[in-house]
């Protein structure tokens, strides 16, 4: 779906200033080193989101699966923030390029966020038997699923 400057900028304003889901997470399965660990004098919690065996911690840009923490590039990172804390809606490459590089999609191609994507799946399929998180949607985009 193509969006006009105004739509376009109507959506990050949103995407960013939206409240923060799921407040409390406090059980996390992910043992978490102290090196990880983050003291803060803000007293928001943390932007925690837990499925199944994946972890997601925003502000600490932790994500574990099974108590194994997953090494994700700042990119990859991002694309899952963006994914996971929007579930079920699909965000289309372009979407994506101008969100994650801050560029509009002209500058990038869709095989950027392809590459990107591929890598991050990848990363979070430690075992075989472990779901895939990120579906594709044919010729538009992707989306965090609950398997």
């Amino acid at each position: 779906m193509l969006l006009s400057a105004r739509q376009r900028q109507e959506l990050l304003s949103y995407l960013f200033n939206s409240q923060k889901q799921q407040d409390n997470l406090a059980d996390s399965p992910c043992v978490i080193s102290e090196t990880y660990k983050v003291q803060t004098t803000i007293d928001e919690p943390f932007t925690e989101i837990q499925v199944g065996d994946l972890y997601f911690c925003q502000e600490q840009r932790l994500v574990c699966i099974s108590e194994q923490v997953i090494e994700l590039t700042a990119k990859e990172f991002d694309i899952l923030a963006l994914l996971i804390t929007h579930p079920k809606r699909v965000f289309t490459y372009e979407v994506i390029m101008e969100l994650i590089w801050n560029e509009e999609s002209s500058y990038y191609s869709r095989k950027a966020v392809n590459n990107h994507v591929s890598n991050l799946r990848k990363k979070l399929k430690v075992t075989q038997d472990s779901p895939d998180y990120i579906k594709s949607v044919v010729g538009v985009g992707y989306k965090f699923e609950v398997p």
